[in-house]
């Protein structure tokens, strides 16, 4: 594992936190079930560019996807 990993996986965890509260605040469910996701997939991909790829779009998809 890479620091840029390393650095990666803090950032979207950090988000990841910060979505879950929101979608259990407001008990929105997608909020609520990326930002499990997004503090949960670093652990398991290895590739920085995969990080990045799917935590972009792990990040995003609230924004499209509002219930």
């Amino acid at each position: 594992m890479s620091s840029a990993s390393l650095l990666w996986g803090l950032l979207f965890g950090t988000v990841g936190v910060g979505f879950f509260m929101y979608g259990k605040k407001q008990q929105r469910a997608v909020p609520l079930v990326c930002g499990l996701i997004l503090m949960i997939f670093p652990y398991f991909v290895s590739s920085t560019l995969l990080l990045v790829a799917i935590g972009a779009a792990l990040m995003a998809l609230p924004y499209f996807f509002r219930m």
